[in-house]
């Protein structure tokens, strides 16, 4: 077996991700050595591989879902927004520039899809299987000559695609429809049919519509996949993600204690690796919100200022918005804070920034003694250690270099009181070390928090990548879906007017 498949959606946030992992994991249970793949991926999210390179979080937890590393071949192109404009370009898991939307997709873009086609190639040498991802929608007509991730990588390496819809959505009949509709007769050609996502109540009463799709489109539906909670794993953030009061979803297993314990994360400007927070949210009693506004850090056992793509702008931010002076206040009080990454640098006394943001020297909050100098060289490692008396993992990705003048050691960073700061991503996900904190911030905190002397994050997340399998096993045609794989898309598949324009 040498297959293959594109999972197009017809708009961001369709669900691609998790049905690219649920079919990467039911795969794998059926024995096929099977590795996702995603061209070309916008996000702040983003992971180290063993070999040091910079990828996509969704594309390491989609290896996971096959059971294999993740390495660099599996997104070769990754854009980290850092404003509105420009984007860091990350190629092959080392970046590269900064770069306009313009310049990008004026000229760059398409001169990289004969590194991404080889690095597909490459993949399908060592797998039965590659799934791929796509980005956004391939009916995206002003993108489609430099399109890298869609029908792009579609037709240059004659993958099949599967068109997903976000049912929870509205409108997704016309959404199909018309994204076929929008592409040209050579795109068409590879459009093998649908898949509805997140749908809710009886499927008989959805079955006439899906009848009627077939006969405008030609091409048959792959499954209706029912709508669960907590399967939105390592999100794809692009750029306008707002998490603004939301609550990341926590375990329903009661506390073990008296207390439940409330964190609040600051949803700084660029936030980047915000699952980050994943593994305190898993922990049975723990409550995590992002929050926005100093009123909102007042009944907090416990603050986190994660990473940033924008160290400088989110440090003017948080002073804007008065958060500076809250944190401050609670760090005079012995309130536990944690800095993550740019959290860390921000807690600092000082920043040298004539990379990132240019703006050059930059008082930091002073609430830890760490002086930050911007390198131009970026640092991607997965260091290890202990800390708190237990074994702890976890990842970095920053150009800011951290000169640590006092405090206690704390990983690469420290902490003074109750304030704590680190470079490392990931941290969390390490058990022990996780109920460690735990115990320290609900004693300073003054709760009657107990951690689960029990929980796994990384049993939970096997737990998730297994639910998401069983969707597809449960829910989709897995007997054309494997044919679809093997086989390619259906000879004879009818154009569907008016096409791409010209």
């Amino acid at each position: 077996m040498n297959g293959g498949l594109l999972v197009a959606g017809t708009t961001s946030d369709a669900g691609k991700s998790v049905v690219t992992a649920g079919i990467c994991r039911w795969l794998v249970r059926q024995g096929v050595k099977v590795a996702p793949f995603k061209a070309q991926n916008m996000s702040l999210n983003s992971f180290v591989t063993r070999e040091g390179a910079e990828i996509g979080r969704a594309q390491a937890m989609q290896a996971q879902a096959c059971r294999i590393e993740p390495t660099a071949l599996m997104n070769p192109v990754l854009l980290k927004p850092g404003g509105e404009q420009s984007s860091q370009v990350v190629l092959l898991g080392k970046p590269v520039g900064e770069m306009s939307a313009r310049g990008y997709h004026g000229g760059r873009q398409q001169r990289l899809l004969g590194t991404v086609l080889d690095c597909l190639a490459e993949l399908r040498g060592q797998y039965d299987a590659v799934i791929c991802e796509g980005a956004g929608s391939p009916a995206e007509i002003n993108l489609r000559r430099t399109d890298i991730v869609n029908m792009g990588i579609a037709r240059g390496a004659r993958l099949p695609v599967l068109v997903v819809g976000d049912i929870d959505r509205g409108g997704v009949f016309a959404s199909f429809f018309g994204t076929l509709a929008l592409l040209s007769p050579a795109d068409q050609e590879l459009v093998a049919g649908f898949l509805v996502n997140k749908f809710r109540g009886d499927v008989s009463l959805l079955e006439p519509g899906l009848d009627m799709l077939k006969g405008l489109t030609g091409r048959p539906s792959y499954g209706v996949l029912p709508f669960r909670h907590g399967l939105g794993i390592d999100e794809e953030d692009g750029l306008h993600v707002s998490l603004r009061g939301a609550v990341r979803e926590s375990a329903v297993a009661p506390p073990l204690g008296a207390d439940v314990l409330r964190v609040a994360v600051c949803a700084i400007p660029l936030m980047s690796n915000f699952t980050d927070v994943d593994a305190l949210a898993a922990e049975p009693g723990v409550v995590v919100r992002f929050v926005d506004r100093p009123e909102e850090l007042a009944d907090a056992d416990l603050v986190v200022v994660p990473g940033t793509r924008g160290t400088v702008r989110a440090l003017r931010w948080l002073r804007e918005r008065g958060l500076a002076d809250a944190l401050a206040r609670r760090a005079a009080e012995h309130r536990p804070v944690l800095g993550v990454c740019g959290g860390f640098q921000i807690l600092g006394e000082h920043i040298e920034d004539d990379v990132e943001s240019r703006a050059g020297a930059v008082p930091g909050l002073g609430l830890l003694p760490v002086r930050v100098r911007f390198a131009r060289e970026k640092t991607l490692t997965r260091p290890t250690g202990r800390a708190l008396g237990e074994p702890v993992e976890g990842y970095e990705i920053h150009h800011g270099v951290a000169e640590v003048t006092g405090g206690e050691a704390f990983l690469d960073g420290c902490r003074v009181g109750q304030t704590w700061g680190t470079h490392w991503h990931g941290s969390l996900e390490s058990d022990g070390f996780r109920r460690a904190f735990l115990r320290e911030v609900a004693a300073a905190a003054g709760r009657r928090f107990v951690p689960a002397p029990d929980t796994s994050f990384a049993a939970l997340r096997e737990e998730q990548l297994d639910r998401l399998g069983d969707l597809i096993e449960q829910h989709a045609d897995t007997d054309a879906l494997w044919r679809l794989i093997e086989s390619g898309a259906p000879q004879g598949l009818p154009f569907i007017p008016p096409g791409a324009p010209a």
